[in-house]
């Protein structure tokens, strides 16, 4: 028998018990739908979230923080001087507590060999914003904002160097604050207001320069190194208390390898700070979603292991029904290679036949389900995709069934190999 003609009657073979395939098939269809969508919604959330990082600034840059000690034991940590900090984490600017970076460890960072431009962020805490005569609103700005980049549905990025008080705002604040659309907005004042730590109460204009989209990874509005500072000196009142920040962030050579931005960041480490680049937060993210979607694909897994039993059953069942036939080929001279290809090829056709099914199952019920999730409570994630449909993904899940199918077909091919010519054609 010709390799084609094997082909065909593999394939032919395959729908002559049309009940035992039917529901051999079903059980790949249930793996291959649960696989194909979970496998869908870890690449549109992780494409999602890698534009959203890549988004927040360059992947040179290090965002620097004060280090926290760290418990090795598992009572109580004895008191230091020198390195503890207050229970809440949040320093306080009047008594220069740790847990921020002072003006020491600014000077420190910029006589590390490798990283430039080091420049402290003020973290300030706004009371309301509004704009013209509309109602004043809750809102707050990112620390990290005026060095990272934001995914912007009109205007233009916040200038660093600029020494006019710049502001990004949500989308969602555009019609709050009555300004009309989000290209109407761009170019207006608004208005912020700020309590300092004695109690007085201040405002401080800002033109607003773009309005950002909705993002899982950053929320708030933005503003520039100007407006931030303007916040922070006036936040601070006339306290005569050192300088403290929450952050700091530098640069460091593009080009630089891995490990010799690990050697930095051991560097940042032993003067008690800690140093992340975009990639170490991307990192944690995407461990998380990885989790999930692992998690998903392992129910998946299950029921594929369970249909491959099935398809064992039913190719057993098959070389049982067909043992004379099989001896009928074999006295005719086919030999015990074709006799096990052909019945693999069986298990194959019936893993391709379910796994074929299940993928586009899943992608007729999970492209409009995208499509209207994405017009609807979605909406304002703008360019979230939460399905998202590879070819080479799709491919992926079919080629793995057939090769779990093919393998479950082996043990029942093997035994129809096995045959010999006159045992199979005495059987009753």
């Amino acid at each position: 028998m010709k390799t084609v003609d094997l082909v065909r009657t593999a394939a032919a073979n395959t729908v002559r018990s049309k009940l035992r395939t039917t529901l051999t098939v079903l059980a790949l269809f249930v793996g291959a739908f649960t696989l194909t969508l979970t496998t869908a919604l870890g690449a549109g959330v992780s494409d999602y979230v890698t534009k959203q990082v890549a988004s927040l600034g360059a992947g040179d840059v290090f965002l620097i923080s004060k280090a926290s000690p760290t418990s090795t034991g598992g009572g109580p940590q004895k008191y230091d001087p020198a390195t503890s900090t207050a229970s809440s984490g949040t320093a306080n600017p009047l008594t220069g507590s740790s847990g921020t970076l002072s003006a020491t460890d600014i000077t420190t960072l910029k006589n590390i060999s490798g990283l430039s431009d080091v420049a402290p962020i003020s973290q300030v805490s706004i009371d309301w914003i509004r704009a013209g005569s509309s109602d004043k609103y809750q809102v707050s700005i990112a620390p990290t904002s005026s060095i990272a980049r934001s995914d912007l549905t009109a205007g233009t990025q916040l200038d660093a160097a600029s020494s006019q008080r710049q502001l990004t705002l949500p989308d969602e604040y555009v019609k709050a604050l009555g300004l009309g659309s989000a290209s109407a907005a761009v170019g207006t004042t608004a208005t912020l207001g700020i309590t300092d730590l004695l109690g007085a109460h201040h405002e401080v204009t800002a033109t607003i320069v773009g309005i950002s989209n909705a993002s899982l990874l950053s929320s708030g509005a933005g503003g520039n190194a100007a407006l931030v500072e303007e916040l922070a000196q006036l936040q601070k009142a006339s306290s005569a208390s050192p300088d403290h920040y929450q952050v700091a962030v530098a640069h460091f050579d593009a080009t630089a390898t891995a490990p010799q931005i690990d050697a930095l960041k051991k560097r940042i480490s032993a003067e008690g700070m800690s140093a992340q680049t975009i990639a170490d937060q991307l990192g944690a993210i995407q461990t998380v979603i990885t989790g999930i979607t692992g998690v998903l694909n392992a129910f998946a897994i299950v029921a594929l292991l369970a249909a491959a039993f099935g398809i064992v059953n039913t190719l057993l069942m098959s070389v049982q029904e067909r043992t004379r036939e099989i001896g009928l080929m074999k006295a005719m001279g086919m030999s015990n290679g074709r006799v096990f290809a052909l019945f693999s090829l069986e298990a194959a056709f019936i893993g391709l036949l379910g796994s074929l099914l299940g993928a586009v199952g899943a992608m007729l019920l999970g492209i409009p389900l995208s499509a209207g999730l994405a017009a609807g409570p979605l909406s304002g994630l703008a360019g979230l995709h939460l399905l998202l449909f590879q070819p080479t993904s799709i491919v992926g899940v079919i080629l793995l069934i057939v090769v779990i199918a093919f393998l479950a077909g082996t043990l029942p091919a093997r035994r129809a190999a096995r045959k010999t010519p006159i045992d199979a054609l005495r059987y009753e």
